[in-house]
């Protein structure tokens, strides 16, 4: 790997100070996994098996949730001789986790972070990470990294929108990220003004790797096509792209325009890193830390080729475990290993749910997961959509928990105006569900309104977050 002094500085001293501080073992973690990673597909199945059988051990002896459960089935974890008998156990849903959250605890777990998600599903989420879970999805995002020949400290521009991003740029932030020599842009606004500046931006940097939404980097990578302004000469390595599906005229634009490969990754703030690709373009199971079972509508497990429902058990959840969460994702397990000779298995092909851009009263484009984060921060909205009718018309469809409240609607009212614009009608209407589309798929964010390039096209969310 080639990399700069300053790169190996942050790399070998800054970032594992920085999670010795924090309790985090990714160092070690992420040095064995670069080990693992060339294993037999049978020895990497073998530690899979030896860490299931922990985590469901720790799960039924700690875990009030599972020690019922287990008890009712008469599920033995000292019984498990495979992976397949994780089809013992039922599915572990967003609705079992709110209706179970206190039990869902280890009994002696500590340091439990609390999370927030549900994007992409419009259903949010609250749920607990530790940190054992922390250190291993860092750790399996840090080996993706550094498959292309970069690596934590290169020069990098993350093109983000979550609040839990932009929402703690303090000075404390900024100077860290000023060390790690990473710079935030907003992918909430898409103004043409503010993607030109978006341009400059990245145009001056002269990162090695961006990273960010592929709805959001191919936009840019149009805009600056469009006015011929070259970033293909900045010396960019890589683009990584997540928590959208990658589209194959979204992954051209961004190829041709920036002159670099686009690394796709796929996973979520609930179900872990799940699937990173590599040179040789097939998307790497983390199977070292993740189970991943493919279902049909019925529930039962298909097999490779076959695609179905993406059911995932994260081995490093011991503290609040994940076990057979269904994502709602749809995907395609292949039993042709790679070309690159790594022994994790592969992801064939990754479905999503909905995403769109919307046009605020200004003209101004905004990424649909602006809307998004202030319904989903709202804990008495069970479900939601929001239906853009035109630039002066927003609809918003929620399911309501018993204690939402006049302050709540509020909120939602609020919120949307604020970024949609002043004057805007926002009708809030209280349904009793938020009913599919007519192809099956769920879509939480639908815009009306033509916007350019972004117009009507449908963006599957694989939610994961950076």
């Amino acid at each position: 790997m080639m990399t700069d002094l300053y790169t190996r500085f942050v790399a070998n001293v800054l970032f594992p100070l920085q999670e010795k501080v924090k309790h985090h073992d990714t160092v070690r973690v992420r040095r064995e996994m670069e080990s693992s990673q060339w294993w037999s597909r049978e020895r990497i199945d073998a530690l899979q098996l030896e860490r299931l059988k922990r985590l469901l051990r720790d799960a039924g002896s700690h875990v009030p949730y599972y020690r019922e459960l287990f008890a009712g089935l008469g599920f033995n974890p000292e019984g498990v001789r495979s992976v397949e008998d994780l089809q013992g156990l039922p599915f572990l849903t967003k609705a079992i986790i709110r209706e179970h959250s206190d039990e869902m605890r280890a009994d002696d777990a500590v340091g439990l972070a609390r999370m927030n998600t549900g994007g992409s599903s419009g259903e949010p989420l609250i749920f607990f990470i530790g940190t054992e879970r922390v250190t291993h999805d860092v750790a399996a995002k840090w080996r993706a990294t550094r498959w292309w020949d970069v690596d934590i400290g290169d020069r990098e521009v993350v093109v983000w929108g979550s609040p839990i991003e932009l929402g703690t740029q303090d000075k404390v932030r900024m100077l860290r990220d000023r060390i790690m020599r990473t710079e935030l842009l907003s992918a909430f606004e898409m103004s043409d003004a503010r993607v030109d500046e978006f341009i400059a931006r990245i145009r001056a940097a002269r990162p090695k790797m961006l990273f960010g939404y592929p709805s959001a980097i191919s936009h840019i990578a149009a805009r600056a096509e469009k006015h011929d302004v070259r970033v293909d000469d900045l010396g960019v390595k890589v683009v990584f792209v997540t928590s959208e599906r990658l589209y194959d005229h979204q992954r051209e634009t961004i190829e041709r325009v920036f002159g670099c490969p686009v690394a796709n990754g796929y996973g979520g703030r609930d179900a872990g890193f799940i699937a990173h690709q590599c040179p040789a373009g097939s998307m790497h199971i983390t199977a070292e830390d993740i189970v991943v079972e493919i279902v049909d509508p019925e529930g039962r497990v298909l097999p490779a080729g076959e695609s179905g429902e993406i059911v995932v058990t994260h081995l490093a959840s011991r503290g609040y475990p994940f076990i057979r969460y269904r994502t709602g994702d749809i995907g395609v397990i292949s039993d042709v290993p790679c070309a690159c000779g790594r022994g994790l298995p592969v992801l064939s092909e990754i479905q999503g749910r909905s995403t769109d851009f919307v046009v605020a009263m200004d003209g101004t484009v905004l990424h649909g997961l602006s809307l998004i984060y202030i319904l989903r921060d709202i804990p008495a909205v069970k479900a939601f959509k929001v239906i853009q009718e035109s630039v002066e018309h927003t609809r918003v469809q929620i399911v309501a928990g018993a204690d939402f409240s006049s302050q709540d609607e509020d909120q939602i009212v609020g919120g949307l105006r604020r970024r949609l614009g002043a004057a805007v009608r926002v009708d809030v209407d209280r349904v009793e569900r938020i009913p599919a589309e007519r192809s099956g798929k769920f879509r939480y964010i639908v815009s009306h309104v033509g916007s350019g390039a972004h117009g009507h096209q449908e963006r599957g969310c694989a939610a994961a977050d950076r």
